[in-house]
């Protein structure tokens, strides 16, 4: 009998262990399509070989069943890799054929060797028509941005005055008294409501009456009294009687343009407990509680004159009360979902009321015998806020991050959109300037005129600004060293000296 050469049966193993271990697949003619056909046969008949070999070691080890799943899941991953290569030959198929095609008008497919044939006349012209198409359809909008950003040239001055710390958990909302002594007015979800001194930064008074979250806060018109609304599902009424302390000369501070690029770090201070001021006197008891709600009272505001008030609660209804007897007039219900705000005309008796239902209903009390209702659908999201101007207008904001006006003469389509990169919270406008403040979710400040051109971001660095989301904006009229303040969930206050010029605000 014969006896085979070395070289001869090593090559006949090669042979059978590739032929054993190859794929059943067509393969095609090209080298390319061959080379790694053949590389990926090596490198399987390795994989199977020390497969082979693993599982020989630990065949003392492993029970029957194990090794068995495992030798499936082996499988079930060879076979999808197999589809997966053979896909991938398709695919390439199909972009080769397709540059083929396309190789006569000077094209080729991305994907494919984008070295041959650079694009043509044809492709140039079709760019060119796709150019010209483009700035023709954004024509209108580009030059409607470029004005708003000449327009803000003259830039406004904001400069940082006075901060007012001492609450011990988020301030939700603030308020400036509208008599003399002028007083800011804070709501801190610390359960508690404070009184300031605006020139001073301190804290005059301190009401102690709620049992819950204290989420808003409003003064009357004409006394010293002060409306609040609170998580424990009452709206108090209370009387308070502060007298101002000697304003101290206050250094002067660099201003500060409201467009300047700061530092915006995420840096925060430290997040220990503030102490609360410890010689501030307090009031425990109200003058007037009003109960009928069955959830959170989330905001309450006085109708013109102060004879009565209107809130709002997560029970999806408002209330409108008597001040004297503490009776319940009207309860104002059709919203879907929670309220979130609510908010009356300065002249009027006109209510309008926010909802998480993305819409705000407008209620008219100016005829006593008819109670008309209109019903807003403006925004896509949580309306957080709406709020009237001295004219015919209002105001809404939006957790869709939009912000728009709307004519009460023609409440069909707002007359100005502001879009925004963050939530809106409970904005505030301005009598005498006309100027929209936007509280965001992001700790951004962002001053608009009524027609919706922005004015002036106010400064935010780790060194000064908010360091949490703002809550809540309002404008002081009266005061000329802080004409606007906002508040936050750092537990802050802050008043703001805006100084808009005469150019922006005729913009």
């Amino acid at each position: 009998m014969p006896v085979e050469s070395g070289s001869s049966a090593a090559a006949r193993q090669a042979k059978q262990k590739r032929k054993s271990h190859s794929l059943s697949i067509r393969r095609t003619n090209s080298t390319e399509q061959d080379r790694p056909g053949l590389q990926r046969d090596l490198l399987e008949g390795q994989s199977s070989d020390n497969l082979d070999s693993f599982m020989r070691v630990e065949e003392t080890k492993l029970p029957l069943s194990l090794r068995t799943n495992l030798l499936d899941l082996f499988g079930q991953i060879e076979r999808e890799f197999e589809n997966l290569y053979l896909e991938n030959i398709e695919l390439r198929r199909e972009i080769e054929s397709l540059n083929d095609r396309l190789a006569a008008d000077g094209q080729t497919v991305e994907g494919a060797d984008l070295a041959k044939g650079a694009l043509k006349t044809k492709a140039s012209h079709s760019t060119s028509q796709l150019s010209q198409k483009l700035k023709t359809t954004y024509k209108a909008s580009t030059s409607k941005i470029v004005s708003s950003f000449k327009a803000t040239t003259s830039r406004a001055v904001c400069q940082l005055v006075k901060e007012y710390v001492g609450h011990r958990d988020g301030i939700w909302d603030l308020s400036v008294a509208r008599t003399q002594p002028v007083v800011l007015g804070t709501a801190s979800a610390d359960h508690t409501a404070m009184l300031w001194s605006i020139e001073t930064g301190k804290c005059l008074l301190k009401y102690l009456g709620h049992q819950g979250s204290v989420n808003s806060i409003k003064f009357h018109p004409t006394e010293q009294m002060a409306l609040t609304a609170s998580g424990d599902q009452t709206a108090h009424i209370w009387r308070y009687l502060v007298q101002l302390p000697t304003p101290q000369p206050v250094a002067d501070t660099v201003q500060t343009p409201c467009e300047d690029d700061l530092d915006f770090s995420d840096k925060d201070d430290a997040d220990g407990e503030a102490e609360g001021p410890n010689d501030c006197p307090s009031v425990r008891v109200p003058t007037t509680t009003l109960r009928s709600h069955q959830g959170v009272v989330i905001a309450a505001d006085w109708l013109v004159g102060g004879k009565q008030v209107v809130t709002a609660s997560w029970d999806r209804a408002a209330n409108l009360y008597d001040v004297e007897t503490s009776e319940l007039v009207h309860s104002l219900t059709g919203h879907d979902q929670e309220l979130t705000h609510c908010c009356t005309h300065p002249n009027q008796r006109l209510v309008v009321t926010s909802s998480r239902d993305t819409t705000f209903r407008l209620w008219d009390f100016r005829d006593p015998s008819i109670h008309s209702v209109n019903v807003f659908q403006g925004h896509t999201d949580t309306v957080t806020s709406a709020v009237f101007t001295v004219g015919d207008n209002v105001v809404s904001g939006s957790d869709d991050r939009t912000v728009k006006v709307w004519d009460l003469k023609n409440m069909r389509s707002p007359i100005a959109a502001i879009r925004t990169d963050s939530a809106v919270n409970r904005i505030s406008v301005s009598v005498n300037q006309k100027i929209i403040a936007l509280p965001h979710d992001n700790r951004q400040v962002r001053l608009f005129d009524m027609s919706g051109v922005r004015l002036a971001r106010l400064p935010r660095s780790n060194r000064q600004g908010h360091r949490r989301m703002v809550c809540c904006s309002a404008w002081c009229e009266d005061n000329t060293a802080c004409n606007l303040f906002t508040c936050g969930f750092d537990r802050q206050a802050i008043g703001w000296n805006i100084n808009i010029p005469a150019l922006l605000q005729e913009k």
